[in-house]
């Protein structure tokens, strides 16, 4: 195998190691949403422990990425690829951080009966976890329509945080044996607008990939 060909098969073993951890991640999130949905506290403990696995998981491409540098003294192009599978490893990490969070609620939650119908949050979570599988697949295809559809869902998301919490908080005074559920809910959807925010991070560094360009699709 030639240093070029050695070098584009270990950049492509980069990529599915961060498809890898993206995934579960993203497995991560959707369960913690269940837990907290279900008041299954046996799972948001799984998610809890399940954390460590993708923290191992991005010192993994950590390590790869930077033996790459060192090795291979890769050229403009090819350091750009390696930089932005950094960037987005460090966030895919910050989502799984999330769904921790979001776990960490459901048990302090507990299995208080909820003071009103979770409908809102559950839809919020939806359109954010469009975002997460939107920006992945957009890295993994360098599709830059991909990353902007995705971007595009952020102000939908951050709109939804604004209405939701102030909602959240006007319940107070008329439930206040729920004051620790109300706040903790309010946590969930700020966590939610965080991982549309992590989306939307991926999403430009996949135009900085595909272009050289740094752009703010939030502005």
């Amino acid at each position: 195998m030639s240093a070029r060909a050695n070098f584009d098969h270990n950049l492509k073993e980069l990529k599915e190691m961060l498809l890898t951890m993206a995934h579960k991640s993203e497995l991560q999130i959707k369960e913690a949403m269940i837990a907290l949905l279900n008041q299954d506290m046996d799972k948001a403990k799984k998610v809890i422990d399940g954390d460590n696995e993708i923290d191992d998981l991005d010192d993994d491409i950590n390590n790869k990425a930077l033996l790459l540098i060192a090795r291979e003294s890769p050229v403009a192009t090819d350091l750009r690829k390696i930089s932005v599978a950094l960037r987005v490893s460090s966030e895919v990490e910050r989502l799984a951080d999330i769904a921790v969070n979001i776990a960490k609620s459901a048990l302090h939650i507990g299995n208080q009966e909820y003071f009103k119908e979770m409908i809102d949050i559950p839809k919020m979570m939806e359109i954010a976890l469009e975002m997460v599988s939107e920006s992945i697949t957009a890295y993994y295809s360098e599709d830059i329509e991909m990353a902007k559809k995705c971007a595009k869902k952020d102000d939908e998301v951050d709109k939804m945080f604004g209405d939701l919490v102030h909602e959240l908080l006007s319940y107070i005074p008329q439930n206040p044996n729920a004051t620790n559920q109300i706040i903790q809910l309010a946590f969930v959807c700020r966590f939610i607008e965080r991982i549309a925010d992590h989306s939307t991070n991926i999403a430009e560094n996949v135009i900085y990939l595909v272009t050289g360009k740094r752009v703010n699709l939030n502005a």
